[in-house]
């Protein structure tokens, strides 16, 4: 596969760009949501009017920033899901989850997270993540560190213990969830918080050693990702051979973890040979 060749923009410049329209479409939003503003898109999976206006808002800004790029965006995915097939493209990619955690948002709770990725041939080079509550933006270009609330990430530090987050209810392989479920045991369990982008932040500031989720659509992971690669850790999809955007259309599960070493021991401890 060809190397990417696109410069990142300025990743502070990307992060106060996610950040100012997070404030105007989402933030004034969050428990002001009326009973028509939200609604399923299928059984379990909310989507409300913050999302559907931050991604409009947010889409034409990314496309001006980065001229000849795509967008992959999750509610764009949602009225077509051939979009997703853009990720295949030798261009530059923005790949966008406007509100992760809807059904959070929509609860009135405070576990929720804008974030975006720049993917080109199926390389992440960038990925922001923004918690609107906290006001904190957290962000990651490919072989330059990562970076949260103005500070460089650093490897965590902390005891692996093997304690994480199985994230995998009914999304992803039913075999693989099977065998999760069954040998859950193996590992330390931590209650999930139902927001992809805000799970990666846990893993990439060592608060859990590993997560496990069914769901695999790009923009709940490839922010994260690349958050968490550049602090040492190791992300692939279940299946093996790594994170790549594109996977997503066969994988049944992700596993990222806090370096290589802890994903092999949890894939084993998870879905070994019994």
């Amino acid at each position: 596969m060809s190397t990417a060749v696109t410069e990142v923009p300025e990743p502070g410049l990307v992060a106060k760009l996610l950040r100012d329209i997070a404030r105007v479409e989402v933030l004034p939003r969050f428990r002001q949501l009326k009973n028509h503003e939200i609604r399923e898109k299928s059984p379990g999976d909310f989507v409300t009017v913050a999302d559907e206006a931050m991604e409009a808002a947010l889409a034409p800004k990314l496309a001006a920033l980065l001229p000849g790029s795509l967008l992959v965006g999750e509610e764009d995915c949602a009225r077509d899901p051939s979009v997703i097939k853009r990720l295949a493209s030798d261009q530059p990619v923005w790949v966008i989850d406007p509100v992760d955690g809807t059904a959070n948002f929509a609860e009135g709770k405070e576990e929720f997270c804008t974030m975006m990725a720049l993917v080109e041939r199926d390389q992440v080079l960038g990925g922001w993540i923004y918690d609107p509550v906290t006001d904190t933006t957290s962000y990651a270009v490919k072989g330059a560190g990562a970076w949260s609330a103005g500070k460089r990430l650093q490897a965590p530090k902390t005891a692996n213990q093997y304690r994480g987050i199985l994230a995998v209810g009914m999304k992803g392989s039913k075999v693989h969830v099977q065998q999760i479920q069954k040998n859950r045991d193996r590992v330390q369990q931590v209650k999930s918080i139902r927001c992809a982008g805000l799970e990666y932040l846990r893993l990439a500031s060592g608060e859990v050693d590993f997560l496990v989720f069914g769901g695999v659509m790009p923009w709940d992971h490839a922010p994260g990702a690349v958050i968490v690669e550049e602090v040492g850790g190791y992300v692939s999809y279940l299946e093996g051979k790594g994170y790549q955007p594109s996977g997503a259309e066969t994988a049944g599960g992700i596993l990222a973890a806090r370096d290589r070493a802890t994903w092999d021991e949890v894939y084993k401890r998870l879905l070994g040979a019994d």
